[in-house]
């Protein structure tokens, strides 16, 4: 190992040693983290988001009354006790909006997650077999399902369900919201599935589905990852929307329901804005979250975009 003089005080110093098998730290890509956090946006989306996570997990403790409790007078004003309110029927305002968190979170997170699944299902096996008669009766459920209108078949599905509650939700979001998400992974399995990678793995006889998802999928993950997110979005508006339209769990209180229940006891006539609003502005903060991770999440696929 060759040493260097130190000019000032003549004293030996190690050289640095060279070690080929670890890369410069340069030339080392950057972690999957540290791409999405160098995003401004997607920073901001994420403490956002962080924010009502911890909203929702501690909401017994952050809650200063139950959900349900109604032996309040109705329509309190703003105030101590009470931070926003209270409804026609006397219940919290504020009590609710925080548990409220919890029912947009949870469809949001398996809504999305199933809507995924069945999208990666659908979509890579499709793109896969491009040509065959596989890829003709998946493509044809792909194309009907993204003909159909979403919002009218949720109302109808839930409408005429015989049970309402949390599960059939995810259910019915799950399954009129995969279909755009299962075409452009189709679309991407398609470059892929003919590079040497591939053709390596069938040389060394591995079957469809492990070629699919163990071999080509990894290299898809910035597209699955943006299109959980993109799901889980939509799955917390349906919900939303489907609440507000009396067709949410009646037992359980969400922002949908909470809007709902504002809109039928006329909290605008009565001057009640803090109802309508506070639940409103919270989803459109949450949906803004997401929006901004999806920002963080388009750079692992585009390095382009990424900032200095």
């Amino acid at each position: 190992m060759t040493t260097g003089i130190l000019p000032s005080t003549g004293a030996a110093q190690p050289s640095p040693v060279f070690d080929p098998a670890l890369p410069p730290e340069s030339s080392r890509p950057p972690r999957w983290t540290a791409i999405i956090w160098s995003n401004s946006k997607a920073r901001f989306g994420l403490l956002l988001l962080g924010f009502f996570v911890l909203v929702a997990v501690f909401a017994p403790i952050l809650a200063p009354y139950a959900p349900d409790r109604a032996d309040f007078g109705p329509l309190l004003p703003v105030s101590a006790e009470h931070l926003l309110g209270t409804t026609t029927q006397g219940n919290d305002i504020a009590s609710q909006l925080i548990h409220g968190s919890r029912v947009s979170l949870l469809v949001g997170l398996f809504g999305g997650f199933f809507a995924t699944m069945i999208a990666l299902v659908i979509g890579m096996i499709s793109g896969y077999t491009e040509g065959t008669i596989v890829d003709d009766v998946l493509s044809f459920f792909t194309n009907v399902a993204i003909v159909v209108p979403v919002l009218p078949l949720m109302i109808v599905l839930v409408a005429y369900s015989e049970v309402r509650g949390i599960p059939l939700l995810v259910f019915v979001i799950a399954i009129t919201s995969w279909a755009g998400h299962a075409r452009a992974k189709r679309s991407q399995i398609i470059t892929l599935r003919n590079r040497d990678f591939v053709t390596a793995a069938k040389f060394a006889g591995e079957g469809m589905v492990r070629i699919v998802f163990r071999e080509i999928m990894p290299n898809m993950t910035s597209l699955v990852a943006a299109g959980f997110v993109g799901a889980a979005t939509g799955a917390i508006g349906a919900e939303s929307g489907l609440s507000f339209l009396g067709l949410g769990d009646p037992s359980a209180i969400s922002w949908g329901t909470m809007l709902f229940q504002a809109d039928q006891q006329g909290a605008v006539a009565q001057g009640l804005w803090v109802w309508l609003l506070a639940p409103g502005l919270t989803l459109a903060a949450l949906i803004t979250s997401l929006t901004f991770i999806n920002f963080g999440v388009d750079l692992l696929s585009n390095p382009h975009l990424r900032e200095d």
